[in-house]
């Protein structure tokens, strides 16, 4: 069965997956790039740049499980691009040059549906108006059989876990303090109890927390 997973999502250690004022210039507002500096440094992100180098370990391990068994991806439009409204700008691409990172297809949820856009390297951007239960139907209707990874932003990735539909959430905590933007766990309470939690820290400074949900308990199991 096919699962829902997020990986390398970062918060600071006040919970913040992005900071305050996104622009063009600072896609991740005025963190900038501190909350990714530890995903900057690994193998697995200077070769999706087409690069050598990086580092091959601990947190280079963690990175390099965002892409195997993927067939599709949701993002919200806010990881897209810093656009807001109506579209007034087509020509916007997304973040990430003529060949995306992707190579699947990518749902980009927003109350602006437009047409697809279709990028090299089998990227192909669908603008949907989308519940997340409705987004996930659809995502696996495109890959059946693959596995489907929320991107972003924090307030999508937020949803989700609302929705009940992640099976897989690896989240990295930064040692910084961002003060404000926009916080992951604000509405969940008590989300902890749906999974096995473990924790690994990097030499880095970065702490590895993975979530993977918990099976239910065997019904009519023995008593005594």
């Amino acid at each position: 069965m096919s699962k829902v997973r997020v990986h390398n999502f970062a918060v600071s250690l006040d919970g913040f997956g992005a900071g305050a004022d996104q622009s063009l210039e600072h896609p991740f507002g005025h963190a900038d790039g501190r909350l990714m500096a530890w995903f900057a440094a690994t193998a697995t992100f200077r070769s999706m740049q087409g690069a050598d180098g990086g580092t091959a370990e601990l947190d280079d391990s963690f990175a390099s499980e965002w892409t195997p068994g993927i067939g599709v991806e949701i993002m919200g439009r806010n990881k897209f691009g810093p656009q807001r409204g109506p579209w007034t700008d087509d020509d916007w691409q997304g973040w990430w040059g003529d060949e995306p990172p992707f190579h699947t297809p990518v749902i980009v949820l927003t109350h602006h549906p437009r047409e697809p856009l279709t990028m090299a390297g089998g990227t192909t951007f669908h603008f949907v108006d989308a519940t997340p239960a409705e987004a996930l139907t659809r995502a696996q209707e495109a890959a059946p059989g693959a596995d489907v990874r929320i991107g972003g932003g924090v307030a999508t990735v937020r949803e989700f876990l609302a929705a009940d539909l992640i099976d897989h959430l690896h989240v990295v905590v930064v040692p910084i303090v961002l003060g404000r933007g926009e916080r992951l766990w604000d509405g969940l309470e008590g989300v902890e109890d749906r999974f096995d939690i473990t924790t690994t820290s990097s030499p880095s400074g970065v702490v590895h927390l993975v979530f993977e949900r918990r099976a239910a308990a065997a019904d009519g199991a023995d008593a005594g």
